[in-house]
């Protein structure tokens, strides 16, 4: 089960479902966009919850991205494989290397509606997946909710253990942005060496540079790859042909939501029960 004090009331209503043929025409209303305009409102939100969450982090609303990532100072212990070290949900600073040499790792997703398990991409990504390794080893996944299902883009996010939303503070910290060339735009927002397809586990980030922290979203489905122009989400794991399965399921249950700040989300909650890290 789910820990209560995670779970956010759901405050849903009016649910409709949507159409995901590709040959459905556009719909009308404030969650009923023509898909283009639901593209556009996708991808800008994606930024968005980066950008909320970090800005809370930084300690102003005035800031438009997100601090450097903070530098380790102190040598901490790695937490148990076991768990045994967490609950733990807030970090003076990104977490110290606590991969082994030559060692794989999968995380093993359990959700309310599957398993997912995914291999972490150490060669591409050996930071993220540090952090990621080190988060869920702290329990900081466990009993979360995946809140934020956006089928205009193909995403599921989850993350945000604080309040269940993408304005969650985060864990206190921010990691460098690896696994290529990253440009900053006038705009202040930024592109990278990314692409992305159905299975892969993404860090959402905000507008600057250097700015994910614990936030992610996987890629439901074919959808995803709209974001290739951006392309400065860090890539850091891909799900299995069954964990794929499992996620096409999850999006099926999307319906639209006028009362959702997200414009929808699934026909019932959808929990990530835990995160298991395995080795080998």
């Amino acid at each position: 089960m789910a820990s209560k004090k995670r779970r956010p009331p759901s405050g849903r209503a009016n649910h409709r479902p949507i159409s995901h043929q590709a040959g459905a025409g556009p719909q009308t209303g404030p969650s009923g966009r023509s898909p283009a305009v639901r593209i556009v409102a996708g991808v800008v939100a994606l930024m968005m919850v980066g950008s909320l969450a970090f800005v809370v982090v930084g300690g102003g609303s005035d800031q438009p991205a997100a601090p450097a990532p903070t530098v380790p100072t102190t040598t901490d212990p790695c937490p148990a494989a076991d768990k045994s070290d967490a609950p733990r949900l807030t970090f003076p600073h990104r977490p110290t290397w606590c991969l082994a040499n030559g060692v794989e790792y999968t995380a093993v997703f359990d959700t309310t509606e599957g398993e997912v398990r995914v291999a972490l991409d150490r060669d591409t990504t050996p930071e993220t997946v540090n952090n990621f390794v080190v988060l869920a080893r702290y329990g900081y996944y466990d009993g979360t909710l995946l809140f934020r299902f956006d089928p205009s883009i193909d995403i599921i996010q989850g993350g945000a253990p604080h309040t269940n939303s993408w304005s969650d503070p985060g864990p206190g910290y921010t990691i460098p942005d690896e696994g290529g060339e990253f440009n900053r735009l006038v705009s202040g927002g930024m592109t990278g060496p990314f692409t992305y397809q159905a299975g892969d586990l993404v860090m959402a980030r905000s507008a600057g540079p250097d700015s994910s922290g614990a936030q992610f979203f996987f890629g439901s489905g074919p959808r995803v790859s709209l974001l290739d122009g951006q392309g400065s989400y860090l890539r850091f794991g891909r799900a299995d042909e069954a964990g794929r399965a499992v996620l096409a399921g999850m999006m099926d249950l999307y319906e639209v939501d006028e009362t959702s700040p997200y414009g929808g989300g699934p026909s019932r909650e959808v929990f990530l029960r835990s995160v298991t890290i395995e080795e080998g």
